[in-house]
């Protein structure tokens, strides 16, 4: 018998007779297995480096400069809307009465038997007791810087129609000044009401004007409500020489109990009444 010096050394792998045998190999677990085929670790956490961060907050720091604006001026043009609606009434309100009372618009100085702490609150105080137009938020603008975001629920003292309510008086700044003493008889283009803080210059009040310095509201006889920019020259008519004006006094009626009216923060009006030329 032959004995293979291959087969007693151990030598089986390369032995002429098992080409095919590898050496065997030493088991892993699954854990070892499983780490060879995941990627190492980062060494550092995934985040933010404090350059992007502050990219990022300039970013947004950039469109809220560029939409807040865009958002806060339409608004202000939708509320401008509103109020040039409101204004519609108001005259409307104020013809119906002046048909009711000899062709005469409201005149807070011949109020009748109505009252109010402050003589201003007579000229829609007036048209209230009438029927003509009792709804309080026809009189304030909700974009006026003078509005305090409360509505006055009524006009009238719901126990003495006679008696302006205070709610509606008391503190309270009207968005609109008043004409008082017009008839119907007047010019068209006589102005009735407009938006507070227009000066006689024609420009309106930057501190007091419901619209800043941006312009205002101007409400004719004739029924036509137009909005003026602060820039728009030669908006009245004057009455005495018939030329385009900027002063809305001059485009008054001349003659005595002509007044405009308006709360402490008015321009050309005043709570006890500015008089009109009378000549």
């Amino acid at each position: 018998m032959r004995i293979c010096v291959k087969c007693l050394s151990g030598d089986v792998a390369r032995h002429p007779l098992f080409p095919m045998i590898d050496a065997p190999k030493s088991p892993q677990s699954n854990a070892a297995k499983n780490a060879e085929k995941q990627p190492a670790a980062s060494s550092a956490t995934a985040g933010f480096t404090l350059i992007e961060l502050l990219t990022v907050i300039a970013i947004i720091g950039i469109l809220a400069a560029i939409i807040i604006p865009t958002v806060n001026g339409v608004r202000a043009r939708a509320q401008r809307s509103v109020d040039g609606s409101n204004l519609r009434q108001v005259i409307q309100a104020a013809l119906t009465y002046a048909a009711d009372n000899n062709d005469r618009l409201p005149n807070p100085d011949v109020p009748g038997l109505l009252s109010a702490t402050e003589n201003v609150f007579l000229w829609p105080g007036l048209l209230a007791r009438a029927g003509s137009l009792n709804e309080p938020s026809m009189y304030f603008s909700q974009v006026d810087p003078a509005f305090d975001g409360t509505m006055p629920p009524t006009i009238l003292n719901p126990q003495n129609r006679n008696l302006v309510d205070a709610a509606f008086s008391t503190g309270r700044e009207l968005s609109w000044e008043f004409v008082g003493g017009l008839r119907m008889s007047d010019p068209a283009t006589t102005p009735v009401a407009f938006t507070r803080g227009l000066l006689p210059t024609g420009s309106w009040d930057p501190a007091n004007g419901v619209y800043g310095d941006t312009g205002g509201y101007v409400v004719f006889l004739g029924g036509n409500v137009e909005f003026f920019s602060d820039t728009a020259s030669a908006k009245f008519i004057n009455t005495q020489t018939g030329q385009r004006t900027d002063n809305l006094l001059e485009a008054l009626p001349r003659r005595p109990g002509i007044k405009v009216w308006a709360t402490s923060r008015g321009g050309i009006g005043l709570p006890s009444g500015t008089p009109a030329p009378s000549s």
